[in-house]
């Protein structure tokens, strides 16, 4: 009797072990964050706004897109130009005389300057080229907008990727504490005749396991924080863990899918891009169209031409000219018919493109969204699963001392409070992912939406 008590105080002083073994990894993992400092999504984002490679290529190729506008206005304003040329000219001469051939040689300089105004009075290919221009403005900005939504998205999957990576990884060592302490007991229990060597074998098989376990963990961890310096442009110390106590996850706001939707259609920068794109094709038929219609242009000019001559020298020739041109295309072989029907059937495909996103990002919204009212569920059944399954484990241990249950009970039981606790970490990232692309679907403020996600980190 003396030696099953014995034992029994072995395979408590185990667990008792083992809690401080959890209790050391969780006093690690605040160690990690102990630095005053530790970057949150806001400042993680600011740092991909200014390091990111692609979006920097975002924003330069807005630029370079929103000066077509000043050259499509350009081509309203008159055009001014100024030529001049100077010469240096040699007569060569011959003729046939009653003497014999004769023949000469002079030379003689000569100059010419000409200045030229041209005005477009009629053009109907300004016009549309200026509206195309708009459109096409209006496409930069948007794209932008939508590349700086999906900045947000991917920085945020980055970021909480490495907070769940972390937590797993010290949801592991946690467990691997557990079966160490689970295989020292049923080692003394064996020793003291309490125990079977298969009590023995499972235990060594489940440290095991959580050995390769814990290497793939750590592995995963430096995958998802290289992944993330790449996006921040900076390395990591540390990061803003997740404020269990304080996350409160709520439905969406508004709480009807069809106010999402529509929300989505009205602003989302996606469609507005495709919007502006559809605009441009129309303006591209007008711009062939114009190919079959006269131009009209007001023309003024001034030129100048000094010349020498064989006979004459310092001749001085002053002109000053003002008049209408007019041009009246004919025929160009089909050129312009082809090009209209060329914009016609671009301007097809873009109404068919901005219809196929429309449907797309109904059925982009409709997912976010369900996923975030269903992660409202999922996170309260999984606390109270995390709730039961520690529950069950104490009862299990329990149960186990008074010879009720097995070592492999206790071992599942451990796994399974692993695995639940594992799932709900996971839920709330993602209804916190959720609640992003959501919000960038609807073209809703990215700095409002990491503002409200980094609300939900330790500061």
């Amino acid at each position: 009797m003396q030696q099953w008590q014995d034992v029994q105080g072995a395979v408590a002083h185990g667990w008792a072990r083992m809690r401080g073994a959890r209790i050391c990894t969780v006093l690690a993992a605040c160690m990690v964050l102990a630095p005053a400092w530790a970057l949150d999504l806001r400042q993680a984002y600011e740092a991909a706004e200014k390091n990111d490679a692609s979006i920097r290529a975002s924003r330069a190729a807005a630029e370079a897109v929103r000066e077509r506008l000043p050259q499509a206005q350009a081509q309203r304003l008159p055009n001014v130009s100024f030529s001049a040329g100077a010469n240096r000219n040699h007569l060569k001469s011959s003729a046939q005389t009653v003497l014999g051939p004769r023949s000469a040689t002079s030379s003689y300089d000569s100059s010419n300057q000409v200045l030229q105004l041209r005005q477009p009075i009629y053009r109907p290919y300004i016009g549309a080229l200026v509206e195309q221009a708009r459109a096409q403005v209006k496409d930069a900005d948007a794209s932008l907008e939508r590349d700086e939504q999906v900045l947000v998205v991917r920085l945020s999957e980055a970021y909480f990727d490495a907070l769940l990576a972390r937590v797993h990884r010290d949801l592991i060592a946690a467990q691997s504490a557990a079966y160490a302490a689970q295989l020292d007991a049923a080692q003394k229990r064996f020793k003291a005749g309490a125990a079977v060597l298969t009590d023995i074998d499972e235990a060594q098989a489940r440290v095991d396991m959580s050995s390769a376990q814990e290497l793939e963990a750590a592995q995963n961890l430096e995958f998802t924080h290289r992944r993330l310096q790449v996006l921040v442009g900076q390395p990591i110390d540390s990061l803003a863990d997740l404020d269990v106590a304080g996350f409160k996850p709520v439905p969406p706001e508004p709480a009807r899918l069809e106010d999402w939707v529509a929300l989505a259609e009205e602003v989302s920068p996606q469609l507005r891009s495709l919007r502006a794109q559809l605009e441009t094709s129309q303006m591209e038929i007008e711009k062939a169209k114009a190919g079959h219609k006269p131009t009209l242009d007001a023309v003024a000019g001034w030129s100048r031409q000094d010349s020498d001559s064989v006979t004459s020298v310092n001749n001085v020739y002053n002109q000053k000219f003002v008049g209408l041109q007019l041009t009246v295309p004919l025929y160009a072989g089909g050129y312009v018919s082809s090009t209209v029907r060329q914009a016609v059937a671009d301007s097809e495909r873009a109404r068919e493109a901005l219809e196929a996103a429309r449907l797309d990002l109904g059925t982009k919204v409709h997912e976010q969204y369900r996923a975030m009212t269903e992660g409202v569920l999922r996170i309260a059944a999984l606390e109270q699963a995390v709730r039961s399954a520690e529950q069950a484990l104490q009862s299990s241990r329990k149960s186990f001392l008074a010879g009720v249950r097995t070592s492999v009970d206790v071992l599942n039981a451990e796994q399974q409070r692993t695995m639940v606790m594992r799932d709900l970490a996971q839920a709330r990232y993602m209804y916190l992912l959720s609640r992003i692309r959501l919000q960038a679907l609807v073209g809703r403020d990215r700095w409002a939406s990491v503002d409200q996600a980094n609300a939900s980190l330790m500061r």
